[in-house]
């Protein structure tokens, strides 16, 4: 909104210096620090507000012993943080760029679903909340009409984006001599599996003290890095031309999300940190993963993502393997799920498991941003 309202004026020999908001590095800052200083004013507030409404963390009885402390603990906090990251990205973004409003739109809709959710849990004071088949069921709808609308829309797409939209990329691939391609509706159902598959991803690896809140911002940090070279021209050459990935002008505008998730990231971090003051809720964690699904998709890097997404990958997977092996011989293959849990059930401080996967989580980063020469 400020983009829209305020470049044009940049014409005005007094108003010249606005010319600098047609360069997305400067938006990009800008919406980080937007994001990052609503969320660390306003959370103090926040979490006094949910204290007073007795919105508190409802503790799992058959988890770690450490865990029973954290019983009460202000939750749902994420809700700031989503509207800390729409009003950033509205204000910096182009609102002319459909892209920028498909990933807000996803990640809204995400939010309510983890709204829902989490109170839910707060009704009932249980750790049920919504059955998983009607969370699944939202999470599929909302990905699938977007999903739909990509695919196979035409008004308010952008061109570049209607060009490859079928075309998969996949790392260390060269994207122009390798044109993987899927039917439409293949890519609708696996593009929702992506959204819907990292959104929940997520909110399996919200378990401890900043845990999921860290890769998340590595995670989107990284994107924003892949949607700013995707659009990028430099002395008239397509950088993304040069290193052989889709070239997607429009993309680089989802720059300017990436940042404002970065930035609502380290403000929630500021209270979320090794003891949480506040946790975020499925209303914080399948946003967030909802919006990193959008951005894999949007910026043709789904496959990438199992790199650059590894952690929660990783958290996901332990989930589905302790439940199937549990079902087909009766015994676990891990102390606990997810697998974080399991750690902890090893006797590692709680810390200890956060920041170690902090740790693995930026060498997936790099190693992703790697695949960029290794083609």
């Amino acid at each position: 909104m400020i983009y829209y309202l305020l470049y044009p004026l940049h014409t005005h020999d007094a108003l010249s210096f606005l010319n600098v908001l047609r360069y997305l590095p400067v938006r990009f800052l800008a919406a980080t620090m937007t994001a990052l200083l609503l969320t660390f004013g306003l959370y103090p507030w926040f979490i006094r507000r949910l204290q007073r409404r007795q919105i508190g963390q409802v503790v799992r009885t058959d988890g770690p012993e450490t865990h029973l402390s954290k019983a009460g603990t202000p939750t749902m906090g994420g809700a700031l943080m989503l509207l800390a990251l729409v009003l950033s990205t509205v204000l910096w973004a182009d609102p002319a760029n459909s892209m920028v409003w498909v990933v807000t739109l996803v990640t809204v809709g995400y939010g309510v679903v983890g709204y829902i959710d989490d109170a839910s849990k707060i009704r009932t004071r249980s750790t049920g909340g919504l059955a998983g088949r009607h969370k699944l069921f939202l999470q599929f709808a909302t990905a699938i009409v977007i999903c739909g609308w990509l695919f196979y829309g035409e008004a308010g797409l952008p061109n570049d984006w209607l060009e490859i939209r079928y075309r998969l990329a996949a790392p260390f691939f060269a994207f122009s001599k390798y044109p993987f391609e899927l039917p439409p509706w293949l890519y609708v159902v696996f593009a929702s599996i992506v959204i819907v598959g990292t959104s929940n991803a997520v909110n399996l690896t919200d378990g401890l003290d900043g845990l999921a809140i860290g890769p998340v911002m590595i995670s989107a940090g990284t994107y924003a890095i892949l949607a700013y070279l995707a659009g990028l021209t430099l002395f008239g050459n397509v950088v993304a031309d040069y290193l052989d990935i889709p070239h997607i002008e429009s993309a680089g505008e989802l720059s300017i999300f990436a940042a404002s998730v970065v930035g609502v990231g380290f403000g929630f971090l500021w209270y979320n940190t090794y003891p949480a003051q506040v946790f975020m809720g499925d209303v914080g964690s399948l946003a967030l993963g909802g919006g990193l699904g959008a951005l894999a998709v949007l910026t043709k890097n789904e496959l990438l993502s199992l790199i650059l997404c590894g952690i929660f990958v990783v958290e996901a997977v332990s989930v589905i393997v302790q439940v199937a092996f549990f079902r087909l011989t009766g015994r676990r293959i891990f102390l606990m799920a997810p697998i974080h849990h399991h750690f902890e059930k090893m006797g590692w401080p709680e810390p200890r498991v956060i920041v170690r996967f902090w740790i693995i989580a930026i060498m997936l980063a790099v190693a992703s941003l790697a695949t960029l020469k290794l083609r």
